[in-house]
Order: structure tokens, then sequence, then C-alpha cells
């Protein structure tokens, strides 16, 4: 640590840090563009300019390293008057748009003009022009002409995304931020550059011109999409959801979200909401009032239980609905006298858990690995702030192995990292690979191996890898939860992990998939998993945010949902029609109370940010109702919070344990994993997400 003076007070710094990391320390505030605390230091704004005892000229703060007894001064006339100076010359071609700029009132250029810009120009030449430019349906870059070179979006797609898609080119006025070639900003944390941009240069493009800012309240919430439990601000106006945008916490997603976070908000406002219960009655659909529909549901599944047994009755939820919606919906199924009850929607592996899945270690940690190992994942697409994470680890000179399939990995930059091996394998042969993997780790141990493996010359490098550095991460995908042999996989895992010192984890598909578990919302007992009810043929099914698409094979979903009885859907869109007798309207993420667990077992509780849309009523509500009308026990909750007590009375045991039987399964099919937009009912109807690149190739895939 050094000493320093600044502004006359005294400051504690650390060595080789900036003058502007020893002010924010302090609490003093120097006027910046092009700083961010995130992205490395370009110094090219020279907002910053501060006097520093000694020097010739004023310097950047942002630039300038501390040294022992270093004298700064940010307000004195020479630092004032050459902040001044720097902000003359910004405006010099800044086009005078505020009152229709999309970043007015929150403009960073807009606020420090007011203390150290002119009150008018000398610049008396014509204003540079700067064509607009198209770089798909999300960012808008149609007034390049505000841009003031400060870098920001390029270095966060070098350094965050892991893609530079934005560069500068030319030199002086002619310079411009563009994609080169014509390209397109594809990458899935683009809309974090909208929120970097100081100016207007760069704004979201399904936001523009729909509201001011000082219109907007703001509201927190929590991302309803991966496991990441990203935190968010809501942006309301009228009622309605206009703009969704990061809340910073460090510990879960830093500054940043993912664009499905950002945008899938459009399907909120979608013509596809269902605004009233529904009855189909002799095949047309003919809109009711709740009561009416909430009877003929309980009356329905009363009828069902006694003529065919409490076994013909089955629930599936979605991993992205509230754990209080969750556990009611467990709760009443179980009340009903029937086990089936499943989350798992495209897991191919029946075997019951003995605990908690999760992500074995703390989100914050994955930014500090020195080895990880990933298993079974597209991962920048299915977890794009976890791959974050690990990119920054990286950066810090961390090794990356992926065992995946060329379905997940079409091709080497894939998860824009540099990966220090890559074993790509259909997954009926990944169990085989952990195998030679721990095969080669007993060889090196001398330790015997649980299974027999060959250990190659690849499994061999990574097993030397994996026994070397202190922090280290085995991590399961999506794909390797769903496979039929996820029990297997899971347990080289462990066995791997137990020797190397790495911590073993899922990351976990939804937002709620921890909390689902913890919630009991699959089999404890003799109850069907989700496939097995398909098979088996339920008389009555409760759907509770789910749709066919979040199935494993869509197409049997449906063929097994239409020999139903009676088959009732929870959502809040117009969905399965096709094979639904009661549609009961229920409330998104944006119009209810709830709480998400995510994949490090973080319990994060949000509030309903706008009124439930028309005759829409949270979840947890409705199925409260319904378990009064069926005579149930223990339904008598007054508010969503009582519920979580309930359902969050005994602690989760997070437990990845799982031991390898000693079997390797070589005929497993290819799991089924939901690409980046199609994750879930949201994502699906948001429109600018539906036309975005990743969005085009997974139609052109299927």
């Amino acid at each position: 640590m050094v000493e320093i003076e600044l502004d006359g007070k005294k400051v504690q710094a650390q060595e080789g840090s900036m003058v502007m990391h020893a002010a924010e320390k302090a609490g003093i505030f120097i006027p910046h563009f092009c700083y961010h605390k995130k992205l490395s230091i370009a110094a090219n704004c020279r907002m910053c300019l501060v006097d520093v005892e000694k020097a010739p000229k004023p310097m950047p703060a942002c630039a300038t390293p501390v040294t022992q007894g270093m004298v700064v001064r940010t307000q004195s006339d020479k630092a004032v008057q050459a902040q001044k100076s720097v902000m003359e010359f910004l405006l010099i071609n800044h086009p005078l748009d505020c009152p229709i700029c999309d970043q007015g009132g929150e403009c960073q250029l807009q606020d420090l003009a007011v203390g150290y810009g002119g009150s008018s120009s000398r610049y008396q030449e014509e204003k540079r022009v700067v064509f607009h430019k198209d770089v798909g349906p999300l960012i808008s870059m149609e007034e390049m002409s505000r841009c003031i070179h400060c870098t920001r979006c390029v270095r966060f797609g070098q350094e965050i995304a892991g893609v530079m898609e934005l560069g500068m080119s030319h030199r002086g006025e002619h310079s411009e931020i563009e994609t080169f070639l014509g390209q397109s900003v594809d990458s899935e944390l683009s809309g974090n550059m909208i929120d970097l941009c100081p100016v207007g240069a760069l704004t979201s493009k399904p936001f523009r011109y729909s509201a001011r800012t000082w219109e907007l309240s703001r509201r927190k919430s929590i991302s309803p999409h991966d496991s990441a439990g990203a935190n968010l601000v809501v942006q309301v106006k009228n009622n309605q959801v206009m703009r969704v945008v990061p809340l910073e916490n460090d510990a879960v997603n830093e500054c940043w979200i993912a664009d499905r976070d950002r945008y899938s908000y459009e399907a909120l406002n979608s013509a596809e909401r269902l605004s009233q219960p529904m009855l189909k009655q002799g095949g047309q659909w003919q809109e009711v009032d709740w009561q009416t529909a909430l009877e003929y549901v309980a009356r329905g599944l009363k009828d069902i239980s006694a003529q065919h047994g409490p076994a013909s009755l089955g629930a599936l939820v979605s991993p992205h609905s509230t754990l209080e919606e969750i556990h009611l919906a467990a709760k009443l199924i179980r009340g009903l006298g029937s086990d089936n009850i499943d989350h798992r929607l495209r897991q191919a592996d029946p075997r019951p858990a003995s605990g908690v899945r999760w992500l074995g270690t703390s989100i914050a940690s994955l930014s500090q690995m020195q080895q990880v190992l990933v298993v079974g994942t597209n991962l920048r697409k299915d977890h794009p702030l976890f791959a974050l994470r690990i990119r920054q680890a990286v950066r810090q000179g961390a090794q990356v192995h992926a065992m995946t399939s060329s379905q997940l990995l079409r091709n080497p930059d894939a998860w824009a990292m540099p990966l220090a091996s890559t074993q790509i394998a259909p997954a009926a042969q990944w169990a085989q690979l952990l195998a030679d993997l721990a095969a080669a780790i007993a060889a090196q141990k001398g330790v015997t191996s649980p299974a027999r493996g060959e250990p190659s010359q690849t499994a061999q490098a990574l097993a030397q890898s994996l026994l070397s550095g202190e922090r280290k991460a085995i991590l399961l995908g999506n794909a390797a939860a769903h496979a039929g042999n996820a029990s297997e996989l899971l347990g080289l895992a462990n066995w791997i992990g137990e020797q190397t010192g790495a911590s073993v984890g899922y990351l976990t598909e939804a937002a709620n998939t921890v909390g689902a578990q913890w919630a009991g919302a699959q089999p404890r007992g003799e109850g069907l998993d989700a496939q097995k009810m398909l098979q088996a043929g339920l008389r009555a099914a409760l759907l509770v945010n789910v749709e066919p698409q979040d199935m494993a094979d869509p197409k049997v979903a449906v063929a097994a949902l239409k020999q139903a009885d009676m088959v009732v859907t929870l959502s809040p869109f117009r969905t399965n029609l096709e094979f639904s007798d009661v549609l009961l309207p229920i409330a998104p993420f944006s119009e209810t109370s709830g709480s998400f667990v995510n994949a490090e077992g973080r319990l994060q509780s949000f509030h309903a940010v706008v009124k439930p849309l028309a005759q829409a009523r949270p979840a947890w509500k409705v199925l409260r109702v319904l378990g009064n009308l069926l005579g149930l026990s223990g339904f008598e909750f007054e508010s969503s919070q009582e519920v979580l007590a309930e359902a969050s009375a005994t602690a989760p045991n997070l437990s990845n344990a799982c031991a390898f039987d000693g079997t390797i399964s070589t005929s497993i099919q290819e799991p089924v994993v939901a690409s980046i937009y199609q994750l879930d009912g949201l994502v699906r109807r948001a429109p600018s997400l539906q036309l975005t690149a990743d969005a085009r190739a997974d139609e052109v895939i299927s």
C-alpha cells in the first residue's frame, strides 16, 4: 500500500493502482467517459485530467499510477480548466439533438456538460456526419454522430463478451465505431454495450422512442431465465414494462445481463397473453369467470381421482416457475394422493437424487478458477453469465477443458475463449471419456480407477492439468443433466473431483431448477417422472407454465396429453390449445411476487413490478384457491411470503453426492437441450430475440 494526498486528504491505495482507483476509494468523483471499473484502461477521452504536483501538465487519473507521497488535486484551477478544455473538444462535433435522444436524462455527456461545458461554442465549421449502421435487431446505431470514441463498446466485446464485433476505423475526425464487412452484432451479451455507452450512440432498438427516462418507474426484480439469477431493474410506464437493465450485484451478475434477460420483456406485452379463464366446450373455447373455471377443475380432478385412483393424476411444473408456485403445485397433487409430479421435463435419467443438485461452488468463484472441466454444454449460449465469469478466469491464466458434442460445440470459437483441450464425441461416449480420464488420474496417483478406461494421451494431459493448481471445478451442463446416463456422469465426475480437489456441480438449466428440487417437485416414492407420466397416459394433468416445447419430445408430449380426460394449463399465454380443456391465466414474473433459487443455492425474492393483466392472477393464488375448493388442508395462505416461509422451513441439502456403480451405458440417445432463445415461453415470444442470428441459426438446424 502507498499513501497519497488527494484534495488535501490522506488516502491509502494499492501499489500499482491508478489515481482514479484511489479517488473511488476516497469517494471523490473525477469526471470521466472512457474509464469503467470492469474494463481495461484506454485513457482516450482525457476527461479525467487532474493536477499532479511536479507534473508539467495535467495527467489522466485513469492511467496515472499512484506513487508514495504523490499530491493530486482534482478541483484546482489547472485541473478544472483542463477538464473544461476537453469538454469543449468533445462538444465540437456533437449534434444538438438532446430533445429527441433516447439517452436524454441519463446521459453522462449531458450531465458533465452542465458542469464543464461552455454556454456557447467557438466552433463555427460544419459538424461531421457519421452514417448510421444496421447491426441487428437489438442495438440501434442510427445516430453514430453522437459517438465520442470512448471505445467502451469495443473493449467490452474484446474483454467481457470474448468477441470483438465492434472496432474503430480511420483516424482523427474520420474515426468511426463500426462492425467490419457489414456484419451484425450477434453476441448474447451485446445489450450491455448500450448500458456502457456514455452518450446516445448505442441505444436499444426495441425501446427506441417509446418513453423518456424520467417517465419510467424503476423496480427491482430477478431474471426468470437461466440459473444465474441475474438481478434486474425493470422500468415501467403506465403499468407496462418498457425496459429491463441490470442491477449491480457483484456476487451474482456483476453489472451485466444476457440479452434474453434484457429483451424478453417484449413477450409480457404480447398479443398472445391470456387475459381470461377459458373452457373448451364441444371443441370450442369459451371465456368464463374464475369461479366457474376453478370449480370445473376441482370437480374434474375429484371425479377422475374417484374413478381411476389418485395415481391417474399428475403435474408437470416448469423450473422457470417461482418457488412458491412449485411448492403449492407439489402440495396440491400430493394432497390428492398422487406422487406424480416432476420439473425435470427434458431429463432422460429417472434415477432419484439423494440431495439438491447445484453448482457445487459460488458463482463469484468461477472468475478465480485455475482449472475448469466443462462437460455437456454449449457454455456460452446455455449460460452466458457463467461463461463470462470463466472467460475472466481464462484472462488471468486459467485453463478450460471441454468435453462435449459437435451439436453443442459447432465450431472451435463457439465459447469465445481459448480452450486448453477439446474432446468432441456423442453423449453416449462422455462417460467413457470420463472413465479414461479417471484411469489417467489413477495411474498418476497410484490408486485404483473406478471404471475401466484407456488413459490416452489426451486423458493424461487433462489429468495432469486437473491435478495442478488449487482452484478447480468440474461443471456438468444441461446436456449432461438431461442424458440418460446422468447418474454415471455425475458419479465419475465426483470420483475425479475427490482425487483432484475440484468442486463438482451442475450449471443447472433454469432460473429455479435448484428451487424446484428444494420444493420437492419430483417423485419421492412410487410416483412417475415426467417421461413416465407421458408414457403411462395420465387421466388428468396439471401443467404449470409448461408447453410441449419444454419437453424432451414435443410430439410425444402432445400425443400423450391428447389422450387425457382433462388437461389444465396454467400459463400467461394462449397456449396448449390443442390438448387442454381448461386455460387459467396466471401472472408472469413481472406481475407476481415470488422467489427463485439460483445455481449456487442463493434464494432471491422479488415483488410484482406491474399489476396483472386483465383477469390474470398470480399462480400461487390460483393454486391456493384450487386447494381450498378441493377441500385440502394447509392452503390458508394470505401472502406469497407465507408460502415461502413454509416452503423454506427446512433448509435444502445442497448435495451432488452420487456414487459410481461401475457400469457405463453406451446406448443412450442424444439429450435434448433448449437453444438460447427457445429456453422458455417468454424468450420464445420476444420478437426481437427471434430475429437474432442465434435464433435464425436454430431454425436452419431444426
